[in-house]
């Protein structure tokens, strides 16, 4: 039964200030906490909603909410809307001029503003958290708060002082709002942010209507697969993500010889983004061609397709951009092309964002407690000011420099080197996931949720994607497996039915000796999708570290099933087997 505070919460400004009739899955709970005062993390995926969680928690608590997004066109895009339902809105951020910012700062003070959008960099303004300390608001809203955490996807080193300016803004309740966040950034989220009470509502992640699929695919291949997935016109419209500007820009020109489709990247001018987005937005193109600097804050749920051209680096990346897809609740699909060879080009990314620990050494044994202007440092050092300033910043976001406003910097702790080596070994961890997302014999869909640590989450495969409904594949391709295959196939099972739940990699020694590691995988995968085999996730500690790794499991079906009498299973048509002579199978040489 509904609380009084929920009631009117639902039937006055819900229907009044929103013309909502309802709340959608999870807001209500989260309305009631925030609106009395609770501090809240809430993690929701992308389009569930979560801006309600705030925006109607800010109304029936008057004052003015306070809401630190990094995001200038999400910000942008949230302050129209507001002012669209005749809500008293405005917006701070460097796109703004200063007299248009000190205007804004005038209403603040005089109680004009029901809301007011703030870049998380404005703390860094000298005298900017005070005034606004001068008269302190009702709420504060941090959006995108992965971004605060260095274990995040997006970590954004401005956020990073919020934990410090918030006190002058307190006793104030304070909402964390995400859609990308692990257990291990929910924690540091709230550690950062001094939530210790903070209730936590970590929810909605499956979305049932999107199919997920991943199909191994060359990258000299990967052009001609999205121009044949995106050919029904029932694919789109579509987004299709890039890794480079460069090929955002090549697949783009191909793809607008046979449907209307245009790249977007950060490289390109302000205005011809815009006008790429607003041509999307209006259905005037079917395709985007995008780097991952499109999609933030864009809301087109008629999205029926985000393909994938290469491996992203990470889940929390990954998740956020399929999120984009069947907002409205149509039938969707996700499809991931990838290859080894992206891994590696992540690798190259890796070394250069994280430099090695000598570069960072060098910068901190110059450093003192007396403070020295940072281009004057990185001159008496003879650096490359690009690897610089990357060293400095991790120098920095570690605890080991210390920098203040005018780019002055001075010596920070000691301690710095654990946190960075554990931060770069998080960041390949992250990519060591996504592979193993993209390779897996589990349910996509059940992989990510349990990714994110859904707490309310049913446990059940989705029923959709490629491995739990490989004959709806409309980018991997199926085989029947030869005599040979056939044999390896039998000695899996047989193997299992002697000791089941073992590793997969005690089963590939035991039952497939001298078949290739990659030959195995593939034979696992066949057999997961009969229906006869299950595969899951297990770990274990060595040496201070989590590994992690799969055991195998018989199903019911598996427990009696013999593909010398007519069990059937298909297996994937990889590109390394597409290029075999027909019967060949991939064996190792034994010296």
């Amino acid at each position: 039964m509904s609380s009084p505070l929920v009631l009117e919460l639902q039937g006055g400004l819900l229907k009044k200030r929103f013309g909502l009739a309802s709340f959608r899955p999870y807001q209500e709970a989260v309305c009631q906490d925030v609106t009395r005062g609770r501090d809240v993390l809430l993690v929701m995926p992308t389009g569930a909603g979560k801006s309600l969680c705030f925006q109607l928690p800010g109304l029936a608590r008057g004052g003015t909410t306070l809401v630190v997004s990094p995001l200038i066109a999400l910000m942008e895009d949230q302050v129209a809307k507001l002012r669209g339902q005749g809500i008293r809105a405005e917006r701070i951020h460097s796109g703004r001029d200063r007299l248009a910012s000190r205007q804004v700062c005038v209403q603040y003070l005089q109680g004009e503003l029901d809301f007011l959008f703030i870049a998380p960099e404005r703390f860094s303004v000298p005298g900017f958290p005070e005034m606004l300390a001068r008269r302190k608001p009702s709420l504060i809203a941090v959006d995108e708060a992965h971004c605060i955490s260095h274990w995040g996807h997006d970590f954004r080193p401005d956020y990073r002082m919020l934990g410090r300016r918030l006190p002058l803004l307190r006793p104030a309740p304070v909402i964390a709002l995400t859609a990308t966040a692990t257990p291990l950034v929910q924690d540091d989220i709230v550690q950062q942010l001094d939530m210790p009470k903070a209730i936590r509502h970590i929810h909605g992640f499956r979305r049932t209507n999107i199919a997920v699929e991943t199909a191994e695919v060359k990258q000299a291949e990967r052009q001609e697969a999205v121009t044949r997935i995106l050919a029904d016109a029932g694919r789109r419209p579509a987004i299709v993500y890039a890794p480079t500007r460069k090929e955002a820009e090549t697949l783009g020109l191909a793809l607008q010889v046979e449907f209307p489709a245009a790249a977007y990247h950060a490289g390109m001018r302000t205005e011809e983004r815009e006008h790429v987005q607003t041509r999307f937005l209006s259905g005037e193109l079917d395709v985007i061609v995008a780097t991952i600097a499109f999609g933030m804050g864009v809301d087109k749920p008629d999205i029926r397709t985000v393909i994938h051209t290469a491996l992203p680096g990470s889940l929390e990346g990954y998740y956020q951009e399929i999120g984009r897809a069947g907002r409205d609740g149509g039938s969707s699909r996700a499809v991931l092309l990838y290859s080894y060879a992206d891994r590696r080009t992540h690798e190259f990314f890796h070394r250069r964002s994280y430099p090695d620990s000598e570069v960072l050494e060098r910068i901190y044994r110059v450093l003192s407690q007396q403070s020295r202007p940072r281009d004057g440092l990185c001159e008496a050092l003879g650096m490359d000011p690009e690897v610089f300033a990357i060293a400095l910043e991790k120098l920095w976001v570690h605890g080991g420099a210390r920098l203040e406003p005018a780019d002055i910097v001075s010596r920070g702790t000691e301690e710095w080197q654990q946190p960075y080596r554990l931060q770069c070994e998080h960041k390949l961890e992250q990519l060591e996931q996504m592979m193993r997302c993209a390779q897996g014999h589990e349910c996509r869909m059940l992989q990510l949720v349990r990714h994110f640590g859904d707490q309310e989450d049913s446990g059940q495969p989705c029923g959709l994607c490629d491995v739990c409904a490989p004959q709806d594949c409309v980018v991997r391709r199926f085989r029947q497996p030869t005599a040979l295959e056939q044999r390896f196939v039998q000695q899996v099972l047989d193997t299992l039915r002697a000791g089941d739940g073992q590793s997969t990699g005690q089963l590939y020694r035991k039952a497939c000796v001298g078949l290739d590691r990659r030959a195995f995988e593939v034979i696992l995968g066949g057999l997961v999708s009969a229906g006869l085999l299950r595969v899951s996730e297990d770990a274990f500690t060595k040496g201070g570290r989590l590994i992690r790794f799969q055991r195998a499991f018989l199903t019911a079906a598996g427990q009696h099933a013999d593909v010398r009498i007519g069990a059937r299973i298909a297996l994937t048509a990889t590109p390394a087997a597409r290029t075999r002579a027909a019967g060949r199978l991939k064996i190792k040489h034994r010296s």
